[in-house]
């Protein structure tokens, strides 16, 4: 990133959107905008866990106000995300479709452990880089993070569905306030967070930081009551409940520091973040000034991970847990990358950004195609699109992940399977190049290239060129080649051998 280049970040949380705007100087961030808007898209979710049109429409129309401020970005400047509300939502794509189209750049669903990994990055590069080792908590609408590590790595991820909209509608939903509907929340809140007593136990960090608008809502409360500033304690959290108690419902509440927006969920939201101090030990949290939006302007400006790609260590780390023979996955990578480079026929990065992220997610999952071999020997490609399907792995975001397990499924056999997504000129493109690699190392070492070309036509083609007599000395190749054009004559798209 160059000095003054723009980088923006966009938050679809449970609760709130977030716009955040700055410009790079010498390599930091600095704000130079910041939009809220309370949209509260987490209680929209109906009893089959559908978003209704009204929790649709205020975030498709928060969303195009947000797309006229980053008009004229451009892509690699602007990184949006949405997390749990989403994750759940059935009806997500319909969302999507529109909301892409509004705020002018392509939204990720990501997982709980990739938003906790955001989260610890954003709160860690806004704090002074020492050994202390820290619990960073984030209380959203609809889920929780909990996350442990020391300087600017984190050692253990975790998401809970727990939070404060969904609390809030569970056991406030009439708005009444009570000392047996806290206590029912609070025991209901420990339920789902009881597995984080092993892996987040006092012994395990010296310092607890709090991110997000729970922990803030809270704060400015406690410090408007003469509170210390940046800290929640447990003293403060007992009284704070003890003056809920007191006002009885959402609606009667009149306490300095606390918003209007911020009343219909404070229940739910004390209620979690009291279980959490219980279950964690925790007698004072102090308040982070960052959060998720502020991991992804670190994503956008590279200082994320100082090892490497962080999504080809998850790539890696995948291999290794599902035994796959990473020799071969290399083999067929590198001769799947070879096909796609003659059909684009240029660079892959400098001068054509897009034509990287193919490379790189064709090589991903060249590498990941056996991963599902040690469940299936004939149905391992199922088996590692499901694995890969519901993966939580650091850096992806859920439909990156999705593209890889189609990848997967589709590198051998019929093509039926994939039939609604051979529209999407891209994905055939990497997937012509991956079954043909396949097909090219079905011998596990590698292949005789010489000679060899694939081009693409002006329509729904490919052809594949071979140099005199390739096909007499590897007769078992030609005759899956052959095979492989049968297959694409029965869908949109046809494959055709020339020499073979």
């Amino acid at each position: 990133m160059q000095n003054g280049n723009r980088l923006a970040a966009v938050d679809l949380g449970s609760n709130s959107f977030r716009l955040e705007i700055g410009r790079v100087d010498h390599g930091e961030f600095r704000r130079t905008e910041y939009l809220k808007e309370t949209v509260r898209q987490g209680g929209g979710l109906d009893e089959d866990r559908n978003l209704t049109p009204a929790a649709m429409q205020a975030g498709w129309e928060c969303l195009a106000r947000f797309g006229e401020r980053l008009a004229g970005f451009k892509p690699g400047e602007v990184k949006a995300v949405a997390t749990q509300t989403l994750r759940e939502a059935r009806n997500r794509d319909v969302f999507l479709e529109r909301a892409n189209a509004v705020l002018g750049f392509p939204i990720d669903v990501i997982s709980g452990r990739e938003e906790a990994r955001l989260i610890y990055q954003g709160v860690a590069h806004m704090l002074p880089q020492t050994d202390e080792r820290r619990l960073v908590v984030d209380i959203g609408g609809r889920s929780t993070e909990l996350i442990l590590g020391t300087g600017l790595t984190p050692t253990v991820m975790e998401s809970y569905r727990v939070g404060s909209i969904a609390w809030s509608k569970r056991y406030f939903g009439d708005g009444q306030f009570s000392k047996k509907s806290f206590e029912m929340a609070e025991i209901a809140a420990k339920a789902v967070l009881d597995e984080a007593l092993d892996a987040y136990p006092p012994d395990r960090w010296d310092a607890a930081y709090g991110s997000a608008g729970t922990v803030g809502a809270i704060g400015d409360v406690l410090v408007a009551a003469g509170w210390p500033a940046g800290i929640v304690s447990q003293d403060g959290l007992d009284w704070l409940l003890d003056r809920l108690i007191a006002a009885q419902s959402a609606d009667r509440l009149r306490m300095p520091g606390m918003r209007e927006d911020r009343k219909a969920i404070i229940g739910g939201g004390v209620s979690v973040m009291r279980a959490v101090f219980s279950l964690l030990g925790i007698t004072e949290m102090q308040h982070a000034a960052g959060g998720l939006r502020h991991g992804l302007i670190c994503d956008l400006l590279g200082t994320a991970n100082t090892y490497g790609d962080l999504r080809a260590k998850s790539v890696q780390r995948l291999a290794s847990k599902f035994n796959v023979d990473t020799a071969h996955g290399e083999r067929v990578g590198t001769v799947a990358t070879h096909l796609l480079q003659q059909v684009l026929g240029g660079p892959l990065d400098e001068q054509h950004p897009e034509h990287g992220r193919t490379y790189r997610k064709l090589n991903w999952a060249a590498r990941l195609h056996e991963i599902g071999s040690h469940i299936s020997h004939s149905d391992y490609h199922k088996h590692g699109a499901y694995i890969l399907d519901n993966a939580d792995a650091a850096g992806f975001s859920l439909s990156e992940m999705h593209r890889l397990s189609l990848l997967v499924l589709g590198h051998r056999g019929k093509l039926r399977k994939l039939e609604a997504s051979l529209q999407h000129d891209d994905l055939v493109l990497q997937l012509m190049c991956l079954r043909l690699a396949v097909i090219l190392c079905h011998a596990r070492r590698a292949p005789d290239l010489q000679g060899m070309v694939l081009a693409r036509g002006d329509d729904h083609s490919f052809r594949l060129r071979c140099r005199n007599g390739w096909a007499a000395a590897f007769p078992q190749s030609a005759h899956l080649l052959q095979e492989e054009v049968q297959l694409w004559q029965k869908t949109p798209w046809s494959l055709a051998l020339v020499g073979v």
